[in-house]
């Protein structure tokens, strides 16, 4: 009998509920939101449903995450080998890759001005870095919270691992990643304060058709130009490039399809759950997670603030041709900024359609996050 009593004793003491935290209580019953939002209400599920899991996993079994070095057995958890391919910016640009076989860059050649209006939404990030040394963070850090401001989960864990900032790594993906499922909830009322109903309504006229020599040497020039500029943005933009030309050339359908579909999804799977696993209750409950969620909603705001303002100054200039709206989708979330601009334009008339001069600059927004990541590593000399 005494030795089936300390074997249900013992079995008792291994259960999570006798070795958790309060906290890891309140990171489960966040993930659980997460889940929800993700399957009840669509939010973004391909990217909530593998980070809020990945959120669950750890706060239930912490050892999910342990390195070799921590581990008894000199053996790591599952999620932190998946997390070692985040730090070594490896899953970054494979999304990257993905994206651009994914993605029509044609909206963009077609209306070079998107250029701007996707350089103006990255102001909402150089503003966020300020404000982030105002709020106690040093130079390195402030410049990788700030770059949740461009909605770009690959680039926010690139520029906070080359940065060194692998601790705050957590916080940042899960706020990147958590603002760009938000983004339906997040930009309309921002876009509709900054903008009249008849500047909502206006309706652009449609864009000219695209060569396929246009498309070909489109990711070829951008990467020459871009490249030598800030070599640093190679891994990021040449993978984004690399994945639009398998897409445009035309001659490497098997490649197109594998990293837009297959090598794309797993890449999501690993990315997800690892970025999820970094949110442990005693990593993520503290002092400065809370600025960096409150950092990164505030730099979001302004990057969209920011492109919908410099579209109504385009507007006034084109003499009302384009479509103040567009401009909110200068922030690097593709493609869902752009539906948001399609979204709140087609409230206003049904038979507008800006989807397509949407995906302008918001192409252009992914080039200009990737480039401002860029422009810190020279900065600080990376």
């Amino acid at each position: 009998m005494s030795y089936i009593l300390d074997t249900m004793g013992n079995l008792l003491h291994q259960t999570a509920f006798l070795n958790l935290t309060w906290g890891n209580y309140l990171m489960i019953a966040v993930a659980c939101i997460f889940l929800y939002l993700a399957i009840a209400k669509g939010y973004e599920p391909l990217l909530l449903v593998p980070i809020a899991f990945g959120m669950l996993l750890v706060n239930i079994y912490p050892d999910i995450m342990v390195s070799p070095e921590e581990a008894s057995n000199g053996i790591g958890g599952l999620l932190h080998y998946f997390y070692l391919l985040d730090e070594w910016s490896i899953l970054p640009s494979l999304i990257f890759l993905g994206v651009g076989a994914m993605t029509d860059f044609g909206p963009l050649i077609a209306n070079p001005i998107s250029f701007l209006l996707g350089a103006a939404a990255q102001f909402g990030i150089f503003g966020a870095y300020l404000l982030a040394i105002l709020m106690g963070f040093n130079d390195k850090a402030a410049a990788a919270v700030s770059i949740i401001g461009g909605a770009d989960g690959p680039t926010s864990i690139f520029l906070a691992g080359k940065l060194g900032q692998t601790g705050l790594m957590g916080p940042i993906a899960v706020a990147a990643y958590s603002y760009m499922a938000l983004v339906p909830i997040i930009q309309p009322p921002v876009m509709k304060a900054l903008t009249t109903k008849k500047e909502r309504a206006i309706v652009m006229e449609n864009l000219r058709p695209v060569s396929k020599l246009e498309k070909i040497l489109f990711p070829i020039v951008v990467t020459i130009v871009v490249c030598m500029i800030l070599p640093t943005t190679a891994p990021l933009v040449g993978m984004l490039m690399l994945g639009n030309l398998f897409r445009e050339s035309g001659v490497v359908r098997q490649l197109q399809e594998t990293a837009s579909n297959a090598l794309m999804y797993i890449v999501v799977i690993l990315l997800g759950t690892s970025v999820g696993a970094t949110t442990s209750a005693e990593a993520f409950l503290n002092i400065s997670t809370i600025k960096i969620v409150i950092l990164g909603l505030v730099a979001f705001v302004f990057g969209t603030a920011a492109g919908v303002l410099f579209g109504k100054i385009l507007c006034v200039l084109t003499k009302g041709k384009i479509n103040p709206l567009i401009g909110s989708a200068g922030v690097s979330a593709v493609p869902m900024a752009a539906r948001v601009s399609q979204k709140v334009g087609a409230e206003e008339d049904p038979t507008n359609f800006l989807l397509m001069h949407a995906m302008g600059p918001n192409v252009a927004g992914v080039i200009g996050t990737a480039v401002a990541a860029g422009v810190f590593m020279a900065i600080f000399g990376i």
